[in-house]
């Protein structure tokens, strides 16, 4: 399905980081990012010059860029008054902060143009412990799962450059009915029908190993 229409969100930032341990006893993170204030390479495994701690679960082709909405740090200020200082893109670690696109308004799979490359939303963040020791909250990522405001994950169809100060456009839209905020509700949901589990097991644009998880439930497991 192809979607046309007007800018669909204004980037505000752009973030890449290294390889560091950042807390005593604990595995290494790349959590930690900075601002890119010039034209930014970006390649089928992400923004050039960002790093993945642990590819296991981070990174690789299907996680290879994570935009969040910047729109949401008004949100996490409200819930954490006394720390709303911490709250300005670029915290949770992401690769992208864009206002004007949500998790409500964008779907898996739709495709977008992110300066001269082309990107498709393959998943949400399932955030670990890393966020909370990031920004010293101990119950965030359980707060990101509640509410889905989890930001999303691309691959990268075409690579290409951005900069800074860039538009992105939705120019694909293959699956209109499975918005990110459904899907990674879905994700968080014991109690998951069959039905809907298989549904999303069978859609395609969605990461090999979400598909693989909605499999395993539909089959009982």
């Amino acid at each position: 399905m192809t979607y046309s229409g007007d800018p669909f969100g204004q980037v505000v930032g752009l973030f890449t980081g290294k390889i560091q341990t950042l807390w005593d006893g604990k595995p290494a993170s790349a959590i930690a990012k900075s601002a890119r204030t010039g034209r930014c390479q970006i390649t089928e495994l992400g923004l050039d010059g960002d790093a993945q701690a642990d590819p296991s679960v981070h990174g690789g082709p299907d996680q290879a860029i994570h935009h969040y909405d910047a729109d949401h740090m008004a949100f996490w200020q409200s819930r954490y008054p006394d720390y709303a200082t911490r709250f300005a893109p670029g915290c949770f670690g992401e690769n992208i902060a864009t206002t004007g696109m949500d998790e409500h308004t964008l779907c898996i799979g739709d495709v977008l143009s992110l300066g001269s490359a082309r990107v498709q939303i393959s998943q949400g963040r399932e955030p670990c412990w890393k966020l909370d020791a990031h920004l010293g909250l101990p119950d965030l990522a359980y707060r990101f799962r509640k509410t889905q405001r989890t930001g999303w994950y691309y691959r990268v169809l075409a690579p290409g450059t951005v900069t800074p100060d860039a538009f992105m456009h939705v120019i694909e839209r293959p699956a209109p009915d499975w918005t990110v905020h459904a899907v990674t509700a879905a994700r968080f949901d014991p109690h998951l029908p069959t039905e809907r589990a298989q549904r999303l097991a069978d859609l395609a644009p969605l990461s090999r190993r979400w598909r693989h998880d909605f499999a395993r439930r539909a089959n009982g497991g």
